[in-house]
């Protein structure tokens, strides 16, 4: 493919005197795992809970003595509600309506701490607000290592937490205690109860060595190499992994998986899914080899991925797609899904590099992990030719931030998405434009090798910016990640008609996935309207003429936000206000047009002219248009073939007495905007009463539209 003409444009960074080589400036940094787990855990399925213990050797690699050790116990922030991340609380609310057996406390948890050893000798311990602190026997020096062993008993909650169960998917994560990180230059370990808004991802890489004794019938996923142990006891069976060098230790289990496999180039790449639909392999067969495109392109423009597989698995998480170490974690498959336009697959897998193995601590400095992941993403579909979710869709971004990239979650609150995802990946553009392609390849190529299996901060980040591309370069870049309100530099944003023409690209490529959605979706659907004019089909807006002053300005303000639409998503469009012009063009233009005609039908020359081909057109959708056009106070819209052309549409926006009543006006307007969407159900007609509520309507009913729905 042709490189992209932007890349060398712009005003180049300030370059060290000297050339740069990697080997030259960065030492090689070797992979140490200062931890090393072995875990023996078994699953009780009748009360979803696991018995587990666990051995834990720990090298004191600071230069401080240690007199305690410290563990996260995420599993607890399922105690109580108010501790629960908000992040599934939507999800949950949703399946606490669908199963109204289950009771509140069925949808919480926790980790039960039963004994801490060192050399059979008993340590006294602590487990308060998801950190357990032990207390060692004897203090370690530096250099020094200790192990402990540790039983403990975990009830997993219903529902749809990272730690759950529901239906007949086990979601294992945060499920046995983890040595938390020890910050050396503050002398604490980082206590920190799991973020209830976002994130708190951050663990040392360490070596890990698991026995988990399930059913019999149960498939279970982890990271690592994976053998299993049969018939050790009645119905039940040891699945053993065992996964060196990772950040993140999860498992995901189910009696109904069915798993997908293919190797290439000493790479494993596996899907596990629920066999639940027709030609659901084909598509995972299609998802495995996206995966692949992206693993090879990512292990070239950074680092090599340096395990021999790659998990994903699908569960019954909805909206959200979660990065672990190794694995990744998506929702259901549809059989319109499609692997190519799937960019959240794409940012899951690149979190293999800004996560699993550049680590990061993601409740003070989410922005190295989401903006790299997401910067990313778009660079990978760039270099694919996609026009939309390419460079382009961070070009188009102007919008501002009052908070800095670089800010905590605590401090970004719910903006988490703007700021880290958008304002982090616009940052990282910039920075991308300034330099160069091959410049900021050798930067990314320099970070890796410096941070792998490490923790890397938002300062050495710079300070690598600095030793590879020099001081203005480091100056830019630390500008753009801590001052609020980050916007590209004009040099690197869309022109005006640059602006106008992804848009239109971008609203046709969202009318074709939600439409293409639903199987078999009605011909007469007032959204496809929409669709047909960025498709560039012509089309019309007819008014009704000879109406009163107040039904005038309604029906211009109409005209005004279906005109401001269009004009924002660069469909073209005529509008016919006079009678003696649309009789000019009914035969002619607007014979091959989609028309959107506003107004009383009795005094709309379109309506008139064609009433009885519109009745029997209506008729065929259920629109019973001669009762509803006489019912008093009735109003709404409905969407037929168009009377003399069966490849276009009219689509009716229509009130019955002289004009809406200023009470039922907003609410008018409202349904008329979400009509022609493609967030909400797609109708084919809807009559309202004269408040403004829907008394009756048909409809079809968008699966995406709950993704779309306000919380």
């Amino acid at each position: 493919m042709a490189a992209c003409p932007i890349l060398n444009t712009g005003s180049a960074a300030a370059a060290p005197s000297t050339e740069f080589t990697v080997s030259q400036a960065i030492e090689d940094v070797k992979s140490q795992t200062p931890i090393q787990y072995r875990i023996e855990a078994r699953l009780n399925e009748n009360n979803m809970t696991i018995e587990g213990s666990e051995s834990i050797t720990y090298k004191n690699t600071s230069k401080d003595t240690l007199k305690e050790l410290v563990f996260h116990t995420y599993a607890d922030a399922n105690r109580s509600k108010s501790t629960q991340t908000t992040m599934f609380e939507r999800s949950n609310q949703e399946i606490s309506k669908d199963n109204p057996d289950k009771k509140p406390e069925d949808f919480l948890g926790g980790i039960d701490i039963k004994k801490v050893m060192t050399d059979s000798r008993a340590l006294d311990f602590s487990n308060k607000n998801q950190a357990l602190i032990v207390n060692l026997e004897h203090p370690i020096q530096p250099g020094e290592s200790v192990s402990v062993q540790i039983q403990f008993n975990l009830k997993i909650p219903y529902g749809s937490q990272r730690l759950s169960y529901y239906k007949d998917i086990i979601n294992g994560a945060h499920w046995f205690p983890v040595v938390s990180v020890y910050d050396e230059a503050k002398h604490e370990w980082d206590t920190k109860p799991y973020s209830q808004t976002f994130e708190t991802d951050y663990y040392t890489s360490a070596d890990y060595e698991v026995q988990f004794n399930v059913p019999e019938q149960y498939q279970v996923m982890m990271p690592g190499t994976i053998t299993t142990r049969d018939d050790v006891e009645n119905g039940r069976k040891v699945v053993s992994a065992v996964a060196q060098n990772t950040r993140e230790f999860v498992f995901f289990a189910s009696p109904n998986f069915k798993v997908d496999s293919v190797t290439r180039n000493g790479l494993t790449v596996e899907y596990y899914y629920l066999d639940n639909q027709p030609g659901k392999k084909k598509i995972v067969d299609g998802y495995i080899d996206q995966a692949f495109k992206a693993i090879d392109f990512f292990s070239d423009k950074y680092g090599k991925y340096p395990y021999p597989e790659f998990r994903v698995v699908e569960s019954y998480v909805e909206g959200v797609a979660i990065e672990y170490s190794r694995v990744i974690q998506m929702g259901q498959i549809g059989l319109n899904s499609d692997p190519g336009q799937d960019t959240v697959f794409i940012h899951e897998i690149a979190h293999q590099w800004f996560h699993a193995l550049i680590g990061n601590n993601s409740e003070t400095e989410s922005f190295l992990d989401e903006g790299f992941a997401d910067f990313s993403t778009v660079y990978f579909t760039e270099k694919l030719g996609d026009k939309l979710q390419g460079f382009k869709s961070i070009q188009f971004d102007e919008s501002t931030e009052d908070k800095a990239i670089a800010s905590t979650n605590e401090e970004v609150g719910d903006l988490a998405s703007p700021v880290f995802y958008n304002k982090g990946r616009q940052a990282i553009y910039q920075l991308y434009r300034s330099v160069g392609e091959e410049q900021f390849d050798t930067l990314m190529k320099a970070y890796f090798k410096r941070y792998v299996y490490q923790n890397a901060t938002i300062d050495g980040l710079l300070q690598t910016i600095e030793d590879v591309l020099g001081k203005e370069a480091r100056s830019d870049m630390k500008q753009a990640l801590y001052e609020p309100n980050f916007v590209l530099k004009p040099e690197y944003q869309l022109s005006n008609e640059e602006k106008t023409a992804y848009l239109h690209d971008q609203f046709q490529s969202l009318y074709e996935s939600a439409l293409t959605q639903v199987p078999n979706l009605p011909f007469e659907t007032m959204s496809r309207v929409m669709h047909k004019a960025l498709q560039g089909e012509p089309l019309a807006i007819v008014i009704s003429d000879q109406v009163s002053k107040s039904a005038n300005k309604q029906q211009e303000l109409m005209v005004n936000q279906l005109t401001t639409l269009f004009d924002l998503s660069g469909v073209k469009y005529d509008v016919i206000r006079d009678r003696q012009i649309l009789k000019k063009k009914m035969k002619k233009e607007l014979a091959t047009s989609n028309v959107i005609v506003i107004g009383q039908a009795q005094s709309n020359g379109w309506v008139q002219a064609l009433k009885s081909n519109i009745m029997e057109r209506a008729d065929k959708i259920g629109f019973q248009w001669k009762k509803n056009m006489n019912q008093p106070s009735a109003n709404g819209a409905y969407v037929i073939k168009h009377p003399y052309n069966q490849n276009r549409l009219m689509l009716h926006y229509y009130w019955n007495e002289d004009h809406l009543n200023s009470g039922a006006l907003e609410s008018y307007m409202m349904n008329m905007q979400k009509s022609i969407g493609f967030t909400d159900a797609y109708y084919q007609y809807y009559v309202l009463d004269k408040k403004g509520q829907v008394s009756e309507d048909k409809k079809v009913d968008n699966p995406l539209s709950k993704f779309f729905a306000e919380n």
